[in-house]
């Protein structure tokens, strides 16, 4: 067996140790009305619940809220203070996001609102000469009993 193959069939030991383990979560960052309005642009979604302030205010949700896919794409990026314990995966040369085998959200996230996130390993399994890992990320809305989404985000981790 190669180097690389052992440090694969090492790492993914590790993991199986550690499903259904979850992550402290994120640090709480705003969602602020002016990174709802630059996704909107950028996706050219610019409908009234998301960047008309006064008529979404007046609307079913109270204020403007994010896209359900700008909630999507910041969940992997929320900021840290301390890096997510966990072991050390010696070789692995990158991760890769490979999708998503399901995307909810249960409620909104209003302009301004403090977000965090948590992940939970689901699985790892080799797939195709690498490591596919299926967490379970939640995001939630300070002060809100919903989360705002509920992914299971693959990824593949290349060795």
């Amino acid at each position: 067996m190669s180097d690389s193959e052992t440090n694969m069939h090492n790492a993914l030991a590790a993991l199986q140790e550690r499903i259904g383990e979850s992550s402290p979560p994120s640090d709480w960052m705003e969602m602020t009305q002016e990174r709802i309005n630059d996704y909107a642009l950028v996706s050219m979604d610019d409908q009234w619940i998301h960047i008309d302030v006064e008529r979404a205010t007046a609307g079913p949700f109270g204020a403007p809220i994010a896209h359900g896919n700008l909630t999507l794409a910041v969940m992997n990026h929320l900021p840290r203070t301390e890096p997510v314990p966990g072991p050390k995966l010696e070789g692995q040369k990158l991760g890769i996001n490979y999708g998503f085998d399901k995307v909810r959200f249960p409620s909104p996230v209003p302009a301004g609102a403090m977000i965090r996130s948590t992940a939970t390993l689901k699985r790892a399994e080799l797939k195709g000469g690498m490591i596919e890992t299926m967490n379970e990320i939640k995001i939630e809305v300070q002060g809100s009993q919903k989360p705002a989404l509920v992914a299971e985000s693959v990824g593949r981790l290349v060795f």
